[in-house]
């Protein structure tokens, strides 16, 4: 059976954020926490946010967030939220703040560690309405956290687990690319090929959704056409545009599951959370688009052929190819010896990657021998 459902109100435009205050009000946030990281804070961003919800009560702000968000900061968030009286959160920032801020609307109003939560752990059915709501603000592109119904957390033990369900779905995202426009290039490219890998694992997953389908497809067109402006040209407001939009449609496919890119990327990201998530599924996409190019439902639907056409492309056979070119176009990493991951981290790697939710939601199933496969064609 298909699931088919889109529950987040978007409100998509530069400018935007100056929606913030009546947005809260709409979905009955009058005490909100923000979530958000100190880069963030430095950079201005929370001082328009502030501006926005002009005429709100004094507003808590948590900024401690890490790059790849954990439980120990769920718990000093969880202990804002309820020292603020909060009844509701506004994340600002990538993925990372978005994350964390869904982990403490669930933790902040259940009762439980986070693991009791991790869908690994079965904790899908111990998340309920009670959830706290959520308001997103994106500030990057390639996440699309504002409009999925799922966290990657880091729990005390070291794993690397999602936190699933449509009660951590984000009541509103505010997507104003006017807060993305001081992204430095690095970081955008990063951001960027996270978007384009979302938009190509959820429209190879074979479960039937034709129109989450239809939307990964022009969010790879998007994608694919904009990275290297808005990389290159920081300033360039209608590549920016192009790239929110594309990080937030690989995001809206999320229902379809992701596959074997992910699965190692969470895999890895959990055991060095120093390591960039987007830039760990650029590394990974080549080697798991050949693996996939096998999947009945891949051939079947000529899905590398229509993504070539997406990319303007002359055939499926230059997908993997091109993607590892612009990798490099980009200045991104291409390797994983260039990241310090070595042969004997693999074992730790594929063990991860088995037991990761987005391993089940692969085109193809994927043994050890063939992580093994991949992990070495990445290297």
């Amino acid at each position: 059976m298909s699931l088919i459902n889109y529950i987040t109100q978007i409100q998509f435009d530069y400018g935007a954020i100056r929606l913030l205050s009546s947005e809260c009000e709409r979905v009955g946030i009058r005490r909100p926490l923000i979530v958000t990281d100190r880069g963030i804070r430095a950079a201005g961003i929370i001082d328009t946010v502030l501006d926005a919800l002009a005429g709100t009560a004094p507003v808590p702000i948590y900024d401690g967030t890490p790059p790849n968000p954990n439980e120990a900061a769920v718990r000093d968030a969880v202990a804002a939220y309820r020292a603020g009286d909060c009844d509701g959160i506004v994340a600002v920032g990538g993925g990372s703040a978005i994350d964390l801020a869904k982990g403490v609307a669930v933790c902040a109003t259940h009762e439980g560690p986070l693991q009791r939560f991790a869908v690994i752990e079965g904790g899908a059915t111990n998340i309920t309405a009670k959830t706290a709501p959520v308001i997103a603000v994106p500030t990057t592109a390639g996440t699309g956290s504002e409009v999925g119904r799922g966290a990657i957390l880091i729990l005390d033990d070291g794993r690397k687990v999602g936190v699933i369900s449509p009660f951590v779905v984000p009541r509103v995202a505010i997507c104003d690319p006017d807060l993305t426009l001081g992204l430095p290039p690095a970081l955008t490219a990063a951001t960027g090929m996270d978007a384009i890998a979302h938009c190509i694992e959820t429209f190879l997953a074979s479960a039937f959704n034709p129109p989450a389908d239809g939307i990964a497809l022009d969010g790879l067109w998007r994608a694919w056409r904009h990275i290297e402006r808005a990389t290159r040209e920081p300033g360039d407001r209608v590549a920016r545009l192009n790239m929110m939009s594309a990080s937030m449609q690989g995001a809206l496919a999320f229902q379809k599951g992701l596959g074997c890119v992910h699965s190692l990327s969470h895999s890895l990201g959990g055991i060095n959370p120093r390591l960039h998530h987007g830039t760990l599924n650029a590394i990974f996409l080549p080697a798991v688009l050949e693996f996939n190019q096998h999947a009945p439902s891949v051939r079947d639907e000529d899905k590398l052929n229509r993504m070539a056409t997406a990319m303007g492309l002359g055939n499926g056979a230059e997908v993997a190819p091109s993607v590892r070119t612009m990798t490099q176009r980009l200045g991104l990493p291409t390797g994983l010896a260039q990241l310090g991951v070595t042969p004997a981290m693999f074992p730790d790697i594929i063990r991860g990657a088995l037991k990761d939710h987005s391993h089940k939601t692969n085109p193809r199933e994927a043994s050890d021998g063939d992580y093994r496969a991949m992990l070495e064609a990445s290297l």
